[in-house]
């Protein structure tokens, strides 16, 4: 790797967001910067040049030619320009950053079919599609789309993508893209306002130069009092000149990946990543970006169960670490020039949150030492109580094998093993009011009569619960069992996921996305996303991916103050 080159300061984890400039972008910034300050008759065509040197970068690692890149100064410019040239059908994910998703609402010319994930888009094109835009790399989970795949999805249709978290990341065969469009201040570290647009044939034969500037036009330098028509290939989408400072700094850092070699860049970032990966699951988080490395590329967004994101960020802030922090997960981004100082850095921040079920304050010490003190009395209660009767004893900060004491087995659990399916329900929902003698029946089908008293904290929240069984002598069991007793987490996953698909009433293989939703509602309302791995296992379960499921989750969740509709409406057949 290229040394000497970078600087950012220990704990910087955020290229995702903005990549701190090289020096050789800065000096040539300066160089530049300088040469213009001494103009003479030359200056303004030399530098005009630069225009040409970073197009035959571009051209270099997208494997094409000059006459097919302009240059933009960012994302937006190019995306926009894209969509205002599609006439028809445009099949966009609605997850995308809002780069990729206004235009398309924007564009007179342009119908957007919204997809709620990337992976989604295979199922929506339709004959009527004129082309699809996607990312590259997501934008929040870092999920890398198969860009070869989706080239033989799209056909002949324009297929537009939004490289800006990829670009100088991943080795992608960016050819196959139909339009590319790249912002320079991320990943490539080549500064703000600098970036590129790639067209294919098949995208200007298509698609309509619609912001097509003076620069844009033929003969460009003629000033004849009259519009000019378009300018052949690319260069009719230029709307001016770009910066030629910025023009330069593009072309140093496009060298500077060349440099490197693409593959060097993409085996030292993942091998970040895989550090950073390491370091959150030490301190008991939970990675929700891809973990498959072809499905990849620099981002790692994670979530420390029982810890909200912002609550994590502000850990990692203060011990001087730099990251996106949303309100579902925390977004670490490293690149090659990571050092090992800024890891250990992250992990003694990560050391400041405290995993559930590892007590860090002194009112948290006091709170384990109560259930503690009363593991040694579950054992005496349940001989008070006599034959037919069970007493567990719940520690609500080791969720979901909660279990830290039981005695007879009436259910046939035993220490370490999971809470109750309502009783999970009841911790999502935050509505822990004691219950008593309800009915329900044992796993052998025995009626049996239960209560459920939570234990609380001196601010009275729940941290535990004392739950007693016993045989039941009603004559009259429940219609229907309120709560279960799973004897492991795969049980108590496998029950929530099949009640909830009954409730639906609609089997996985005919399923529509409203019909998913609804499932993954279901399912949040009943706890089930409190069980670690629960995404991954629902995705399997409904033939979809981890992403969508997130996606699920997140409009779900955006839609709990909402008025009260029909859940079940617009399902369709």
């Amino acid at each position: 790797m290229i040394a000497n080159q970078f600087r950012e300061p220990t704990g910087y984890l955020d290229f995702a967001r903005f990549g701190p400039p090289s020096n050789a972008v800065l000096a040539e910034r300066s160089r530049l910067t300088e040469y213009s300050a001494v103009a003479g008759p030359t200056t303004v065509d030399d530098l005009m040049r630069q225009d040409l040197r970073a197009r035959a970068a571009v051209a270099r690692l997208c494997r094409t030619d000059t006459d097919h890149v302009v240059l933009l100064p960012n994302t937006s410019t190019g995306l926009f320009q894209a969509a205002f040239g599609v006439r028809g059908e445009v099949v966009v994910s609605a997850a995308e950053f809002p780069s990729n998703t206004y235009p398309w609402a924007r564009a007179a010319g342009a119908r957007p079919r919204w997809v709620s994930h990337v992976t989604e888009i295979p199922e929506a094109v339709t004959g009527d599609t004129a082309a699809i835009s996607l990312s590259a790399v997501d934008f929040r989970t870092g999920y890398r789309a198969d860009l070869a795949a989706m080239r033989e999805v799209a056909g002949d249709r324009v297929l537009i993508v939004d490289g800006i978290q990829g670009f100088g990341v991943v080795d992608e065969p960016w050819e196959v893209a139909d339009v590319l469009v790249v912002g320079g201040q991320k990943w490539l570290r080549a500064g703000w306002s600098t970036g590129f647009m790639v067209l294919s044939d098949r995208a200007l034969d298509r698609l309509d130069p619609v912001l097509s500037g003076w620069t844009g036009a033929e003969d460009p330098g003629l000033f004849d009092d009259s519009v000019h028509q378009p300018a052949p290939l690319a260069a009719a989408w230029s709307l001016t000149n770009l910066s030629p400072i910025a023009a330069g700094a593009l072309n140093v850092a496009l060298e500077l990946v060349e440099q490197a070699g693409i593959t060097a860049v993409e085996a030292g970032i993942s091998a970040k990543v895989d550090e950073l990966g390491e370091v959150v699951q030490r301190a008991g988080g939970q990675i929700v970006s891809s973990v498959e490395p072809r499905r990849r590329a620099g981002i790692l967004a994670f979530t420390i169960p029982g810890h909200p994101a912002e609550t994590v960020g502000a850990a990692l802030n203060a011990e001087g670490i730099s990251a996106t922090i949303r309100p579902e997960h925390v977004r670490l981004s490293p690149h090659v020039s990571t050092t090992a100082d800024t890891i250990d850095q992250l992990a003694i921040a990560l050391k400041r949150v405290t995993p559930p079920g590892r007590p860090a304050t002194a009112h948290q010490r006091s709170v384990a030492g109560v259930l503690e003190t009363l593991i040694p009395t579950i054992n005496g209660l349940g001989t008070a109580l006599g034959p037919g009767t069970e007493v567990v004893l719940h520690d609500l900060g080791r969720l979901p094998n909660s279990i830290v004491a039981i005695a007879g087995n009436l259910t046939g659990r035993t220490v370490g093993g999971p809470m109750t399916d309502l009783l999970l329900g009841l911790v999502r929902r935050g509505t822990t009011q004691d219950l008593t003698d309800y009915g329900t029946h044992a796993p052998d089908g025995r009626p049996i009569t239960s209560s459920t008293v939570f234990i609380r904290d001196p601010d009275g929240v729940a941290v535990g619960c004392l739950c007693v069984n016993s045989e039941s002598t009603s004559a009259t069991p429940p219609a229907r069992d309120v709560e279960t007793f799973p004897g492991d987490v795969d049980t108590l996953q496998r029950h929530l996921v099949e009640r909830a698909v009954a409730d639906v009433g609609v089997p996985v293989p005919l399923m529509k996305k409203a019909h998913k939703s609804q499932v993954v509602k279901v399912l949040d309302e009943a706890g089930f996303f409190l069980i670690r791995d629960a995404v991954d296992y629902l995705a399997a379960e409904l033939g979809v991916t981890r992403y969508t499921i997130y996606n699920y989750l997140n409009e779900v969740r955006a839609r709990i103050d909402a008025p009260v509709r029909d859940s079940r409406a617009g399902c369709g057949p």
